[in-house]
């Protein structure tokens, strides 16, 4: 749905946040003048009611703190931040009234459509996602454009809502947008009426359980991307079990992580039985960021471009924060920040990168009811020296590791809080000095706002700028 569609619609805003603001400021932009409820917290509510400053009256802003299932169907239109769910109680009612909730992602994705067939039509839309590995896909495949001398848009999830960017000068537009997207977006692609030009998935397995409602869920969302949004050319990792079993008709499917396509051997890049590019100096931590980097090369391709010369680009590329990002050491032991790690899954491959070091390992944080056990067996075989369990899932992940603590494979530890488990870490790892690793395998809610709070804090506990840790290199458009 464009903007001007918008006109004579009963329209509010639910979240106060940069998407919610990214979303008034477009309406705004666009003309569309009429009044304005902003959903927010209570908080919030004052910064709601300044922004207009002014213009407050005529801009017929206001602020409710009541997102219920009686005020909601008074809107024919919700715009919601990614963070809010559809499927609560309160939204779900509402639908059922008629009301419409979908994201600024649907909004940018309409509006872009519309405007790419005047002025820009080679401006193309270039779509990451995946349970893990969507963000350093992302940053790398704009780093590749841009080293490639093609000016590129880094932009979506990654840490800049793609509404602050829906007005580019012309003399500015990119050729490529490389947006991720989370599991909250993808349906927002399909809503739109948009087919991206492109459409990478990394890999697909149980997270944010608690937002969708349940993995069946989960995993609709996510391949919506692919099934409803009918990307042109979809990038997909054949080594997932459930990518692997996709059919698409309506998409032209090109295949990365196997032997027929972009993969990886031991260091070194293969396209097919082609040596590409070694990447044993490539600032990327682990396998699996290398892998990300197969999918990149594989979308380069699929756009009509000379892959293998894009390839050795990659060892410029930045690291992002708080993925697998070495702070630096203190008194023998290398803090290592992952508290992007959310799943099980991510914490196994943060260990992974470590296997010949003496790792003491952080885990824990808001319980979304993501199963363990498999974690767990994986430590019979692989286990550091020692593991801190920490946040509201701590005790459950304590009380599955506890058997095999007991019979010496690692030592266990229970805190109260990151710092409690930090100090605990470091006193396991002793004067033979290690790796402390924070892979916590689960979200920050409830401690901390989000993730990268969380990794601003274990840096300073490790006494490293949290500032100068976590800057997003290259966002937005160049």
């Amino acid at each position: 749905m464009c903007i001007s569609q918008l006109e004579g619609q009963r329209v509010a805003l639910w979240g106060w946040g940069r998407e919610g603001k990214a979303a008034w400021r477009a309406l705004r932009a666009r003309g569309f003048d009429a009044e304005l409820t902003v959903f927010c917290t209570a908080e919030e509510t004052e910064a709601v009611l300044a922004t207009g400053d002014a213009r407050l009256r005529a801009e017929q802003l206001r602020a409710s703190t009541e997102a219920s299932a009686e005020r909601l169907p008074a809107f024919d239109v919700v715009i919601k931040s990614p963070g809010i769910s559809p499927y609560a109680p309160e939204a779900r009612a509402a639908a059922a009234n008629g009301t419409r909730f979908f994201g600024g992602t649907a909004l940018w994705f309409a509006e872009h459509a519309a405007a790419n067939t005047g002025a820009h039509p080679q401006s193309r839309t270039l779509c990451v996602t995946g349970t893990k590995g969507k963000s350093t896909t992302t940053a790398l495949l704009a780093h590749l454009l841009r080293a490639g001398g093609h000016r590129t848009a880094l932009c979506g999830n990654i840490g800049l809502p793609l509404l602050e960017l829906l007005d580019v000068d012309a003399a500015q537009a990119p050729e490529f947008w490389a947006i991720e997207l989370s599991s909250y977006q993808t349906r927002d692609v399909a809503v739109s009426g948009a087919r991206p030009d492109i459409a990478i998935v990394t890999n697909v397995f149980p997270e944010h359980l608690d937002w969708h409602g349940g993995e069946a869920r989960y995993v609709e969302d996510k391949l919506a991307l692919l099934t409803q949004a009918k990307p042109r050319i979809a990038i997909l990792n054949r080594a997932d079990p459930t990518l692997a079993a996709l059919e698409l008709p309506d998409s032209r499917i090109v295949w990365y992580g196997h032997a027929d396509g972009w993969h990886l051997r031991e260091d070194t890049i293969f396209r097919g039985d082609t040596p590409v590019f070694d990447t044993a100096d490539v600032p990327l931590p682990g396998r699996h960021n290398r892998g990300n980097l197969c999918a990149a090369l594989a979308a380069i391709e699929a756009l009509g471009l000379d892959a293998p010369v894009f390839a050795p680009h990659a060892s410029t590329f930045r690291p992002l924060p708080h993925r697998l990002q070495a702070l630096g050491e203190r008194d023998g032991a290398l803090y290592v920040n992952d508290s992007i790690s959310t799943t099980p899954h991510a914490t196994l491959a943060a260990l992974d990168c470590f296997r010949d070091r003496r790792v003491a390992l952080l885990v824990g944080g808001h319980d979304r009811g993501v199963d363990w056990s498999g974690f767990a067996e994986a430590m019979r075989g692989r286990a550091p020296v020692a593991i801190a369990t920490m946040g509201q899932n701590g005790p459950r992940i304590h009380a599955l590791l506890a058997p095999l603590a007991e019979e010496g494979r690692f030592v266990l530890t229970a805190a109260s809080d990151l710092a409690e488990a930090m100090a605990q870490a470091r006193a396991a790892l002793g004067a033979d000095g290690g790796v402390v690793l924070l892979s916590p395998g689960a979200p920050s809610f409830g401690a901390y706002r989000d993730y990268t709070e969380r990794g601003r804090h274990f840096a300073a506990l490790a006494g490293f700028d949290p500032q100068a840790i976590a800057t997003i290199p290259g966002l937005g458009i160049g």
